[in-house]
């Protein structure tokens, strides 16, 4: 896997270097070239004795030992060339450049893995193939432009796809945004984005290691080490963004279920997110401005000053940061009577804070002060300061550096005028800052991140659970829907709490069920999923003749296998389900229910295994939460036993991994209890 040959090489060898710089063998030669590259640095080109001014062997035999080989050749040659290098070399790292491996054919796939059997028996590092290279601030290993300012305390940056690595570099740079390391994985042979994280949590130093990672993933094939490594990282101080590709799939491929229609892939990659404490982006843009603020002070709080000269732009942020659950609180007083007294005639100090077209460095530097000391109520600022192009603007962008190294809070700059002021842009981002140049990214992406959770707390493990009897119910059970009964027995060695039921098949024992259980109630058909689609649900059914006609209608309809009885209760209906999701495990749900499920689709999604504050934080994060709480008067739910119930649920799917689907739907909730009324599980084992 990742080592040292591969991060700090004594020497690397081009296999395939080239004179002409339009091909990436003469390209990553060059690279290295004009990152003056300190170690030794070869040539292998059965054609040549000098390529670029580099010494340049015809034959591997006469090639001295080498850490690390560039393979820029066709692929049938390269896994005798690792070979040869591998063994009678010490070659111990490689970066495959070249392209025509699994990603376009079974042979390919075949030469593929002989590479990677090669390198795995000399204990190995490969990177590749089908990449564009690797980068650090030791050597520029890779043949695109362009290369990006490497420094230790700059961005990791993991992409599965060569070329999108480049343009998002390219959405960076311009910002200011710095790189540590750049790892293109191309087909992730041996080492895959996973494994990249996997390493750079192992060897993390406080002291010395980036703590900005970002990702561009196309395929999560290893959740597991995802979720593992990630959390661990921003547990130890990291921040991490990514991109997940191919959100678009749709969720309802043999879905028989509300769970299974709802949950998908994408969903699940939600989850593993969210879980893992990572800020999902979706595009390059915003990957590299949610970057730019993780390389900025911390945002502790709410409440955001906007210190502008301009008054559009910052409207528009006002309007993002107020939608986005972030404060633009109004600044009054005594304090801001005296800061406006150091301002231009016209100036506001409400906030936003305007000071005018014809603001000054001195103007913006008493604005500046007065945040960051006599508006305690303030934790953040932002500094809008373009230019029309009528005077140079060095000193304001001057003393805003100077302010952000002396300043607590932190401040955002906003620099928009790029043509206008470039010079001076270009002199502020040679200190080591970063400009945002649009007030609405930088405001989406200050929400997105101050909204991000924390990596999750490990799963609760219940007590009462009855892991024998589950086992027993699952092991004695074929692949399919269970039958009622088996589902009531596995609910209630799960511990949730169910209403009494029972399943009738006769006119006779309906009656005499339903007088047991006490009037009104409940009549469902068993066998059809979509129930009420098909006339299969009446409720407050007070009478024996009453539950004899639904009895002698409901049985007629096509597939009906009995009718269950219930009591009729009252509630909020809300929804808990799960979902086996491959690779990932089994996704947990909670939403409204009934037929709000459908039509709202309102539902928040986690991984399980959940802990009690993961399931809370589900349910206060649903759009219908206020009907959950309780509005104009009208009781809500006990949160805390729905919340149990997902944990509960989350338990269940852990000792029966051969539930596929499991709806509960309606769950009945008000502030005493929250009971299951209907449910359905699939067993695929």
């Amino acid at each position: 896997m990742i080592n040292q040959q591969l991060l700090k090489p004594s020497g690397i060898v081009i296999v395939g270097g080239s004179d002409d710089v339009r091909k990436p063998g003469g390209k990553v030669l060059k690279n290295l070239l004009d990152g003056f590259f300190p170690g030794d640095l070869y040539v292998l080109n059965p054609k040549m004795d000098e390529v670029q001014g580099v010494k340049s062997f015809r034959d591997p035999s006469g090639l001295p030992d080498v850490d690390l080989a560039i393979l820029a050749i066709a692929a049938k040659y390269c896994p005798e060339t690792v070979r040869v290098l591998a063994r009678e070399k010490n070659t111990r790292a490689f970066i495959i450049l070249s392209a025509g491996f699994s990603e376009e054919s079974e042979e390919g796939a075949k030469l593929e893995n002989q590479i990677v059997e090669i390198i795995d028996e000399v204990n190995g590092c490969l990177i590749g193939p089908n990449c564009i290279g690797f980068l650090n601030e030791h050597y520029h290993g890779v043949f695109t432009t362009p290369v990006p300012k490497l420094e230790p305390e700059g961005c990791d940056f993991i992409s599965g796809s060569g070329a999108t690595a480049v343009f998002i570099m390219e959405s960076g740079m311009p910002k200011g945004l710095s790189f540590s390391s750049v790892y293109s994985v191309g087909n992730s042979a041996q080492i895959g984005v996973e494994d990249v994280l996997k390493y750079l949590d192992e060897s993390f130093d406080p002291a010395t290691s980036s703590r900005v990672k970002l990702l561009y993933i196309e395929s999560v094939e290893k959740p597991d080490l995802l979720l593992k490594h990630a959390s661990s990282l921003i547990q130890k101080g990291c921040k991490i963004a990514a991109i997940k590709a191919g959100g678009s799939e749709a969720g309802s491929r043999a879905a028989t279920s509300h769970t299974g229609a709802l949950a998908s892939s994408d969903m699940a990659v939600d989850a593993l997110f969210r879980k893992a404490g990572i800020v999902r982006c979706f595009s390059r843009e915003e990957l590299t401005t949610v970057a730019s603020v993780f390389k900025h002070k911390e945002l502790k709080g709410k409440n955001v000053a906007i210190i502008t000269h301009a008054g559009g732009p910052a409207v528009m942020l006002t309007d993002v940061l107020s939608n986005g659950g972030l404060e633009i609180p109004e600044i009054s007083g005594p304090k801001a009577d005296r800061l406006l007294e150091k301002l231009s005639p016209g100036s506001s100090v409400s906030n936003p804070i305007d000071f005018l077209a014809t603001g000054t460095a001195e103007q913006l530097g008493a604005i500046i002060d007065a945040c960051e000391h006599d508006f305690d109520f303030i934790d953040a600022m932002v500094v809008i300061f373009g230019s029309p192009g009528l005077f140079p603007v060095f000193d304001v962008y001057e003393l805003l550096d100077k302010k952000m190294q002396t300043c607590k809070k932190p401040i955002y700059p906003v620099l928009p005028s790029v043509i206008n002021v470039k010079e001076e842009i270009e002199a502020f981002l040679a200190k080591g800052r970063i400009n945002f140049p649009d007030e609405v990214v930088l405001g989406e992406a200050l929400v997105k991140v101050f909204h991000a959770p924390a990596p999750a707390k490990p799963g609760d493990e219940l007590k009462d659970i009855n892991h024998e009897q589950i086992r027993n119910i699952i092991e004695e059970s074929r692949n399919g829907y269970l039958v009622p009964e088996k589902v009531q027995q596995l609910l209630d060695a799960a511990g949730i709490s169910q209403t009494r039921e029972v399943v009738v098949h006769s006119r006779e024992g309906a009656v005499k069920e339903a007088e047991n259980l006490r009037f009104p109630v409940v009549m469902k058909v068993v066998g059809p999923v979509h129930k009420s689609d098909i006339g299969g649900v009446v409720l407050d059914i007070n009478t024996r003749t009453q539950v004899e006609e639904e009895f002698e209608r409901m049985i007629q309809i096509n597939e009906v296998k009995g009718i269950l009885i219930q009591p009729m209760l009252s509630g909020i209906e809300l929804f808990a389900g799960a979902k086996q999701e491959p690779k990932f495990g089994h996704l947990i749900l909670c939403g409204l229910g009934g037929i709000f499920i459908e039509v709202l689709k309102d539902v928040k999604a986690s991984l399980a295994p959940l802990s009690m504050e993961e399931a809370g934080s589900m349910i206060k994060d649903l759009r219908g939460y206020g009907i959950v709480k309780g509005v104009r008067g009208q009781d809500g739910v006990n949160e805390e036993q729905f919340a149990e119930i997902l944990v509960r649920i989350s338990n269940l799917v852990k000792i029966a991994p051969e539930i596929y689907e499991m709806d509960i739907n309606p769950l009945l909730g008000n502030r005493d209890r929250v009971v299951a009324v209907d449910a359905r599980i699939r067993i695929e084992k």
